[in-house]
């Protein structure tokens, strides 16, 4: 009996371990179309905002997973939108082209756990508020409230080489 215990624990680990990196992987691939909508909900002290970010997926779990991924996207490549009093903020980078100039660069940047994790939090803690979730078609729109600390943000792209520094125009 143990020895049939033994051999199903055996089998039932690494089939786990594989359906736990097919859904990194769908939320990757998610992720990799950049499909996302950001709101301007304030600016904070010291160089950070708070946005709310509209996540694209099949399942809610997986926009959830990414928002921070797209808040970052979003600020570096699109800039935050106005809202109302709120002013917006221009892309950290100016040209577009950069993203596929820097690809190693960006693809360390954005991977799972990867360096865009120190400059977003999640403001919420990760719960959904009512509303948040909207099912269009075939797959789901999730909102996500996000603090970004975009002055570090531009310090470390600067240091990178990916952003020209403030006063480098004098």
């Amino acid at each position: 009996m143990k020895t049939f215990l033994s051999l199903i624990l055996i089998l039932l680990i690494p089939a786990f371990c594989f359906s736990q990196k097919q859904k990194i992987k769908k939320a990757n691939q998610d992720t990799e179309t950049w499909r996302y909508e950001l709101e301007t909900l304030e600016t904070g002290a010291s160089g950070t905002c708070l946005v709310k970010v509209w996540s694209y997926s099949k399942k809610p779990v997986v926009a959830v997973s990414q928002a921070r991924k797209n808040a970052v996207h979003g600020a570096i490549f699109k800039g935050l939108p106005s809202q109302g009093r709120i002013p917006g903020k221009r892309p950290l980078v100016a040209n577009a082209s950069i993203e596929n100039e820097h690809a190693d660069f960006f693809q360390k940047f954005f991977a799972d756990g990867g360096d865009f994790m120190r400059y977003v939090v999640l403001s919420n803690h990760g719960a959904i508020q009512a509303g948040d979730v909207v099912k269009i078609g075939k797959e789901y729109k999730v909102g996500m409230n996000v603090t970004i600390n975009y002055n570090d943000l531009r310090k470390a792209l600067e240091e990178a080489g990916i952003v020209k520094k403030l006063g480098a125009g004098f």
